[in-house]
Order: C-alpha cells, then structure tokens, then sequence
C-alpha cells in the first residue's frame, strides 16, 4: 500500500527553495535505488501513438516503482486512472509527469510556428503558448513537448515548420515567449504546464535536409548560431530540454556530455531535468558509438541524460551498470531529484490529481474567446509576397469569385504538421471563411486537382469555375504531413500537377491570386514571375479560413515578414542572410568571384520581407552617439511614415556588421525589430537601442565577448532594404551570454 505521499494535503506544494530540497531529501531517503531509477523512465501510453510501443504492461510497472512519466495519454478522466493505479498502489505513491505534444495549439489549433513566426509579434506567440498550455492542462496534461527552437536554414528539411525560421537573434526571442506562455509565472498554477525546449542541438544543421541525419557544426558557429534560442529558454525558466536526434561532431546528442553537463547543467547552470526524444538512446546503437543498449544507457546517463524516453533502456539496464561500477550512484540520485524537483513545481505532491477535473475541462477545451485569438494570430501570420496592380484587397461589391485547388475546402490539412489533438472539425475552411463575410459574391469553388496524383480530371470544372468569375484565387501548395517529422523533401516546387492547372487559368487572364500553404520555404520563382498576387498563408490552423478571407478583403492589412529566406533556386539551399563574406565577394561582373554560371545568388525573397496593401517610408536614420563604450546604450531613431491609402502594421528591423573581427563575422545580424501601427499619412519616430553586449560573439579563442572596432547599422523593411549609418566601439569586454 502507498506510503502516501502523494497525499499530503499540508504539503506547501510550491514554496522557496528550502521546502522543496527538505521535501524531496526526505523523499529519497525512503528510495530504493530502484525506484529512484524507475523515475527517470518515460513510457508511451496507448492513446495517441507518435512512435513504436511494445506490449509491456506498463500500468503494473509504474506501480512496481519502474516508471517516472507517461507520454501521449490524453483526457483528463484516461489520465486520472492512470495516476490513481500508481499514486494509489505503488509504495511510495509518487505522481506521474504525463506530457504530449501540445506545439501550436491543442482543441484550439493556431498557425504552426513557422507562420506564427512571421508575425513578429511575440505577445500573440506568447498567447498562442498560453492558450495551449491552459487547454492542454483542463485535459490532465502537465508537460509539452515544446517548444522547438533548432534554427533551420536549409528549406528541405521537413521540420523546418516547427520552428522560428533562419536567425538566432529573432529566434531567441521567439524562445523565450513560448516558453513564458506554456509555464506563465509560476508552474504550480493549474493551468499551465512544464515546458521542453528541443531539440539540443542544432539538429536545424543536418546535412542534406535529411531528418535523423548527422550535423557537423563547429563549436563557433554552435554557440553564435544554434545556441542562443535554447540559451534564452534556459534563462526563461524552462522546465525540460529535450536531446537531439542527431549526432554533433561524432557523437549523438543523446550522449553528448560536452552539451547536456558541460554546457547546459555546469556552464548555463541549467536546474530542470534532460529527457530523450524517441527512443534515441537505443539509437546509439545505430549511430555505431556503442556496442549494446546496455553501453547506451551507460554513455546517455554519465552524458547527463536524466530521463529516457521510450528505449525501456534505464528500466532494463541501468540497474546492473550501478553494481558494475559503469555508472555512479551519483549520477541516478541527480536526475531522480531533478525529475522529483519539477512535480514538486507542479504541484503534484500536493494532490496529484490537480489537472484532472471535468469541470475545468468543459470550462476551458474549445473556449470561443481561445478561437478569437486563434484568429487574431492567423490574421498576423499571413505574408503578402506580391501585389501587382493592387489586385488586393479585394473589393466586396465584387460579384463573382472562383477558389480552385486542393485546399479550397479541406479541413485537416489547415491544422498544419503535428497538430496532434486538433480535430479537423474545428477548422474553418477556405470556402467557409469566403461565405462568413456575407458578400454579394457567387462563390464558384472547384478542387481541380490532388495535391500529388496526376489526375487531370478536375481541370475542366476549375476551368469553367475560372471563365465565370471576376477574380481567380488558387489554393495550392503543400499538404500538412508534407512538412514536419520525417517529412524532408528532394522537390521543395510546388507540386507538378498542381502548376499544370495554374497555368491553364492563367491563360484566361483574370486577376489571380494565389493562396501558397506551405511547411517551409519553397521555390515559387515561376509563379513570382506569373501570378500577378501571392498570399503566403501556411497552415493557420482552426481559424484559418476566417483569417485568409480577413486579409484577402482588407478587414485585416497583412503585416507578416519571413523569418526564412525563400530561394529563387532549389540548387542555392541552403540559403541565408546572415551568411559570411568571402575573400571574394559576389560580383555578377567577375568569373573569379563567389558566385553560379548560371543564375544570381540572390534569393527570390530575403528575410524579413513581406509587403502591406499600404507603403511606407523610411527617413531620417539617426544614433546619439558616434563612438559606443562599456556601460553605453546607443539609441537610434528613425521615422516611418505611412504613405499610402491604408492604415497598417510594419515590422522596423534594426541590423549591424561588424565590420572587422578576430574570426570573420556575418554580412549582416538582425539585433532588434519594432512593430508599430501607422494609420494613412501617419508618421512615427521608432526608438531602437544597442548595447555592447548585443555585439557579443565567440571570438577566436572562444571566449563570448565583444570587440573594439567599426560597425554598420541598418534599419528597414527587411533584411535587404535598408538605411545605413555607422558607429564604432570601443571596448572590448566579456559578456554574459545572455539573449
């Protein structure tokens, strides 16, 4: 019978510091070794399977003391029996963790990162977070598997649309307001949930854009590019981390001790606990860096690893790698208090029970305001890449539309790649969101094509839809479960038969615009060139049809910006801006230069771009000081006047070169943004800043400080369009490595 004590109801649940090492110290005092490792085994349930389970009876092992936490059990009512058979009939009655993949949305499904990512807006990410959180906690839920936060900067790769795109600055900041929405103030409160930053690390690098695949990354380019996003997670609390999949330099991030103790736990003092992805501890094996599964649980627990998730590994193992002498003791009373450390936070010693109420469940799942916000953020995600002739906005005394392709109805692939709890039937559709505006307007839908199968047999009705309609839109592009895990991708075109039926309406020449849903950056050069207006709509989730029709009629002028380079060419990925210079710089005049025979190096559209149904100006590019020092903030100025017909949003990017340095340094670095509201004719002066630390960087014997010398800076629409001035530095200074 359960010692219970799960069950103390005098239990300060969440307190200082002092009350949980007391707690937790008396707690582990009454562990076997046993149980202490029975805590750092994560097992999968049986409800929503993400990957291999076997049919080990997993309930009567977590009542045996062998099992810490649950992944992807769901509903309140399936997870309270859960707890109840181990908090109610293990010895000790030590609560579960239970954790999902709650990533963007959870009933409610918002834009995927990717597209919530161009927003720029980090209180609706933030929101977006938070909303999940609450949901996901109302159905017994207390653990995310999120945020993703791996920089990608290679479009092939399919779990490019988890995350914030191709810059570590913006990226850090995205980090930091997810992970302060999924676990609000304070993790006790019952309605948010203990957070899991992954995957570490740089699994964004892997070569070739093939998921799984190894990464080769220099310990510079590690620390300036991939690590700032889980660095600013760490500083904002972040309850887990979750390894990566790939190798790093040699060694699988699921063993790499040189991450997970030497960086994360000793150098950023890193308090909560690491956990696995997927069974990637037995996948040691496969990489070829250990003999067994037996030396893979040896090398991940010595490595820093304090929970396994999936392999059974430390269940099976880890036992008999104490008494060999493999593994210390230490190292298994270390992450067995981590683990116990974050359900004391949570509050699950307190009642163990706390996620699972009904009633909290009916108040909360699918609340109408969480759906107002779902479309409020969808709204912001939406990027205006082309606007020939200001065919957009539409006029709403138009009399007749045509809306033609795959995604002109279709629910589920709107939820977008790892929508997880979603339910297609939230989505509003396309068609749907086009009829919720009431207009005058025949709507004349036809699919016309798959997304894939060559099958023509639907041109004809999209083409008799086209000839009797006064404007064509084209909802074309990828399905949902063309991007995400295991999703990489040889073709980032859109696909084949899909450009077949585009440019049989062309021929018509109507005014056509083309709704692109995508998972990642594709090439769309031919179509940039032959669609007079191109929306990049994503997957926007449950709202997504209310908000594309938002934006196509001007009830909302879009103001998202890219947050990764589009190529003009499949051959030039991977394609960045903040890339290095050369010794010879491109010049399309000099063979001996970096450049292709046979095309430009520019991309089609740079970071940070995305154009308004308004225009704006820039002028007056001012800093208060010409030489910055130590304990200086520089302040630059700018104004911004709104010169066209609407009033509108614009994303104000401030961006610097270092101009020389000990190692080489980017042509550019994104290092503040503003987004601001300018009605017609309105003009603001932007206040952004700098400081010395913003200049930070590893430097050539990879130290993290910055150095004395000459800069640029730029602010402008985007990465690409800009006014310039320039400062200098004067100091050179360690710096904390913070973001």
């Amino acid at each position: 019978m359960a010692e219970q004590t799960a069950h103390n109801k005098n239990l300060k649940a969440w307190g200082n510091d002092q009350d949980m090492k007391k707690f937790v110290d008396d707690l582990m005092g009454k562990m076997t070794l046993e149980e202490k490792i029975g805590q750092t085994v994560l097992v999968a349930s049986y409800w929503n399977v993400t990957g291999p389970v076997s049919g080990i009876d997993y309930v009567q092992d977590a009542r045996d003391g062998k099992i810490g936490a649950f992944l992807n059990a769901q509903t309140y009512d399936f997870i309270y029996r859960l707890q109840k058979a181990v908090v109610e009939h293990s010895r000790l009655g030590i609560p579960m963790m239970f954790g999902f993949d709650a990533i963007h949305g959870y009933k409610t499904t918002f834009p995927t990162p990717l597209a919530m990512s161009t927003s720029w807006d980090l209180e609706a990410v933030k929101s977006a977070a938070r909303i999940t959180a609450k949901e996901a906690a109302a159905d017994g839920l207390n653990w995310t598997y999120a945020p993703m936060v791996d920089i990608a900067r290679d479009p092939r790769w399919g779990r490019v649309v988890e995350g914030a795109g191709e810059d570590p600055y913006l990226g850090a900041k995205i980090a930091k307001a997810q992970v302060e929405g999924f676990q609000g103030d304070e993790l006790s409160d019952v309605g948010t949930v203990a957070a899991c930053v992954k995957h570490f690390a740089a699994y964004g690098a892997v070569q070739a854009g093939r998921d799984y695949n190894t990464t080769e990354v220099p310990e510079r380019a590690l620390r300036d590019t991939y690590l700032p996003p889980f660095k600013a997670a760490v500083d904002a609390g972040v309850a887990t981390i979750m390894t990566a999949f790939n190798d790093l330099n040699g060694v699988p991030c699921t063993g790499n001790k040189f991450l997970l103790s030497d960086v994360l736990k000793k150098e950023w003092g890193f308090k909560g606990f690491v956990v696995t992805d997927y069974t990637s501890i037995y996948e040691m094996t496969k990489h070829g860096n250990v003999k067994d599964k037996k030396e893979a649980g040896e090398v991940a627990m010595n490595a820093g690893v304090d929970m396994d998730m999936q392999s059974d590994i430390y269940k099976n193992s880890l036992l008999k790698s104490v008494k060999e002498g493999k593994v210390p003791e230490s190292e298994i009373d270390d992450a067995c208090r981590r683990i116990l450390n974050m359900k004391y936070r949570l509050g699950l010693f307190q009642d163990p029970y706390r996620y699972c109420s009904k009633k909290r469940a009916k108040k909360v799942l699918q609340n109408p305001e969480h759906f107002k916000t779902a479309r409020s953020v969808a709204d912001k995600s939406i990027v205006l890449l082309k606007n020939d002739q200001h065919i957009l906005p539409l006029k709403k005394e138009v009399q007749s539309v045509a809306l033609i392709g795959p995604l002109a109805d279709d629910q589920l692939d709107q939820l977008g790649s790892w929508y997880t709890a979603g339910r297609k039937e939230t989505v509003t559709t396309i068609y749907k969101g086009l009829q919720n505006k009431h207009l005058k307007a025949t709507i004349n839908m036809a699919k016309g094509c798959d997304f894939e199968k060559n099958d023509e047999q639907g041109f004809a009705e999209a083409i008799a839809a086209a000839k009797k309609s006064d404007v064509v839109l084209l909802a074309m592009g990828e399905r949902q479960d063309m991007g995400g895990e295991a999703a990489s991708r040889l073709n980032i075109e859109i696909p084949a038969i899909q450009r077949k039926l585009i440019k049989e309406v062309l021929k018509l020449n109507k005014p056509t615009v083309l709704l692109l849903h995508n998972c990642r950056p594709l090439v769309i050069t031919w179509e940039a060139e032959n669609i007079p207006a191109i929306l990049d709509v994503w997957h926007l989730g449950s709202e997504a049809g209310n908000a594309i029709a938002d934006v196509l009629f001007g009830d909302y002028n879009p103001s998202g910006k890219l947050t990764t380079t589009f190529p003009r060419y499949a051959g030039q990925v991977p394609l960045f801006y903040n890339h290095k210079n050369t010794g010879r710089p491109y010049n399309p005049e000099d063979h001996f230069t970096t450049r292709y025979q046979d095309g430009t190096n520019a991309p089609l559209f740079p970071f940070g771009y995305g154009l308004s149904y308004t225009t704006f100006k820039y002028s007056h590019l001012k800093i208060d000081k010409n030489t910055l020092a130590d304990g200086q903030t520089l302040n630059v100025s700018v104004d911004v006047t709104n010169t066209g017909n609407y009033d509108g949003h614009e994303v104000v990017q401030l961006y610097v070169r270092d101009l020389v340095g000990s190692v080489t340094r980017p042509v550019k670095e994104l290092k503040g943004f503003q987004k601001i509201f300018l009605k017609k004719g309105e003009t603001k002066t932007v206040h952004l800043s700098i400081k010395p630390q913003d200049l930070a960087f590893c430097r050539l014997d990879y130290s993290w400080g910055y150095e004395a010398g000459d800069f640029k800076l730029f602010v402008g629409t985007n990465s690409q369009d800009v006014l310039e001035t320039s400062f200098k530095l004067t100091d050179t200074k360690a710096a904390p490595y913070n973001f």
